[in-house]
């Protein structure tokens, strides 16, 4: 009996420590469940800007990654131009190189040695044509001369002899 008396002193005693107590309990309840919803809504918090935090983090490892990329591009880019430059330069004197090669060609091109033979033949047979037409007038030439030589050696008879048919005309004139 003896310790139902002390249990229910002890009921009793809880009782009333529990009233006594009890508001101060159901404060430090709600101040922990406060607590706790509150370290709950820390917590989502937190993992919204975790979350917040890892996006930006990719982004901002995209945007490096896309200034670096950006910045190869250009230095590539100032690369290209350099050499389009050292291009043109090189196809400029290229140029200046074709052309003096084509005038050295032209110039190589009027003493072909097909062309140069073939005018060395017609020159030879045109040469000789007119050698043959000069012999032919010379020949034609000694011919008239030597015909006019005795032409004129026929007219000197001629005309002695009509000097003498003359004279003696002029004798028998005087003669008679």
């Amino acid at each position: 009996m003896l310790t139902t008396k002390s249990l229910e002193r002890v009921m009793e005693l809880e009782d009333k420590l529990r009233t006594e107590y009890q508001t101060q309990l159901d404060a430090k309840s709600a101040e922990i469940e406060s607590g706790i919803t509150e370290r709950e809504e820390q917590k989502a918090t937190i993992a919204k800007q975790l979350e917040q935090i890892k996006t930006l983090s990719l982004e901002a490892s995209g945007n490096k990654h896309l200034e670096q990329r950006n910045r190869e591009l250009h230095s590539r880019c100032e690369n290209l131009q350099e050499e389009i430059t050292t291009q043109k330069a090189r196809l400029k004197t290229l140029q200046k190189d074709l052309s003096e090669e084509r005038a050295e060609i032209k110039t190589l091109k009027q003493f072909d040695p097909a062309k140069m033979k073939k005018n060395l033949d017609t020159n030879k047979k045109k040469l000789a044509e007119k050698a043959a037409a000069a012999d032919l007038l010379q020949k034609s030439l000694n011919k008239t001369k030597s015909e006019n030589a005795e032409l004129e050696r026929k007219v000197k008879e001629l005309e002695a002899k009509l000097e003498e048919l003359e004279v003696s005309e002029e004798a028998e004139d005087v003669a008679a």
